[in-house]
């Protein structure tokens, strides 16, 4: 089983354990399967270029429903692998718009996935919009 990488601040998820082990990915590898895939820019991916998002485009863009209607087709484009492999039984995606006081605003992707046994999972995803 996979570590978990917290989607907010890109690093591997310590447990407050005074050994401080990583804590393991709750979701058996679907949530960093789902994070990978939004995080990396589409065709950069060293073992396959199918492998990511265009989410990335949107860090200069403005806050607009346009922006937040192109969030959307991006990451479910990037996360339909999961359910052409079976991985997923189905993934709901929706946004929220948050104000952030130092950097504009930010997108925050909410993803509803739930695997292949039948459980659902929750993941929350924040893009950067100006």
């Amino acid at each position: 089983m996979d570590a978990w990488i917290n989607p907010v601040t890109r690093d591997y998820e310590p447990t407050t354990t005074p050994v401080g082990d990583l804590v393991r990915d709750p979701a058996n590898g679907l949530a960093n399967a789902a994070y990978l895939r939004l995080v990396t820019p589409l065709g950069k991916w060293f073992g396959d270029t199918t492998v990511g998002s265009r989410l990335h485009e949107l860090e200069r863009e403005k806050d607009t429903a346009r922006v937040e209607r192109l969030a959307l087709q991006y990451s479910r484009s990037a996360l339909q692998p999961l359910l052409n492999d079976g991985r997923a039984r189905s993934i709901d995606i929706s946004t929220v718009r948050e104000k952030d006081a130092s950097a504009g605003g930010r997108l925050l992707l909410a993803i509803e996935i739930v695997d292949a046994i039948g459980v659902r999972r929750t993941f929350q995803f924040p893009v950067r919009v100006a």
